[in-house]
């Protein structure tokens, strides 16, 4: 790892206007995240953790720019992703991916999974050596050259997601988000995905922000944790030391559902 922040996130808050309950009154706000802050350094991961509505996914929508923050930057080499022009978030977005949990409802049915992978070089503008470059993430990724002429049906739910990851890494990613990407999979599953993830976080040195609701999964994979509840951030530190001894009564109510013993 190197003391360079690979991604920085300050004071990140997101709020949203709820349906208008009556044509007298303002429409509600909901604050899905408030004050956010963390930096991530190359070949390190960090989880981000806590249950359905706790500000997750509206996290990693903000780090990879799909939305822009109220308030707060995202700085991913040192520059701020909600500060750029749409021509120069293009080119930058081929150092940071996300792999969704559902990778089947990311592929195309109607395309060969080549095809799919292939997607975020031909949204960046690379288009040489497209077959090469498909080839090599599939192997990456334990699956074989050939399998890019096949449809996504044609294959499991464990595979599916390995394609995933093969279309986030193609581009050479420095940093993959990863937004509940094994919570689909059963344990079995679950666990080859992981190794998979660390693998390639070892030979391609990503940085990663896995994001779950299990503390256990996060655990066992991530360097740090964060935990949010309802957009606030309750807990950080060093995974060991949360799971070891939290300091909060919430991260005590996640680590027994995930059935882990502080």
């Amino acid at each position: 790892m190197t003391d360079a922040p690979l991604l920085e996130v300050r004071n990140l808050t997101r709020r949203y206007k709820l349906p208008r309950q009556s044509l007298l009154r303002a429409p509600p706000v909901l604050t899905a995240l408030e004050g956010a802050a963390f930096s991530l350094c190359a070949g390190e991961t960090l989880g981000v953790v806590g249950e359905s509505g706790s500000g997750k996914s509206t996290l990693a929508r903000l780090i990879m720019a799909f939305e822009r923050p109220d308030e707060g930057e995202v700085l991913f080499q040192r520059r701020d992703l909600h500060g750029l022009s749409s021509g120069e978030l293009r080119r930058l977005r081929r150092g940071f991916q996300m792999v969704f949990q559902d990778p089947f409802g990311s592929l195309n049915p109607r395309r060969r999974i080549g095809w799919s992978i292939a997607e975020p070089l031909r949204a960046s503008g690379e288009t040489e050596h497209l077959g090469y470059r498909v080839a090599e993430a599939l192997t990456q990724v334990g699956l074989h050259s050939a399998d890019a002429g096949k449809y996504p049906h044609e294959f499991s739910g464990g595979q599916r997601q390995r394609i995933a990851i093969a279309r986030a890494i193609i581009t050479r990613p420095a940093l993959l988000v990863a937004d509940e990407a094994v919570s689909a999979l059963d344990v079995s599953i679950q666990a080859q995905i992981l190794n998979l993830l660390m693998d390639l976080q070892d030979d391609l040195g990503l940085g990663m922000v896995f994001i779950s609701h299990d503390l256990a999964v996060v655990g066992s994979v991530c360097d740090r944790v964060l935990v949010l509840q309802h957009g606030k951030t309750l807990e950080s530190g060093a995974a060991l030391d949360v799971l070891r001894a939290p300091k909060h009564p919430y991260t005590k109510t996640l680590l027994k559902a995930a059935g882990v013993r502080p």
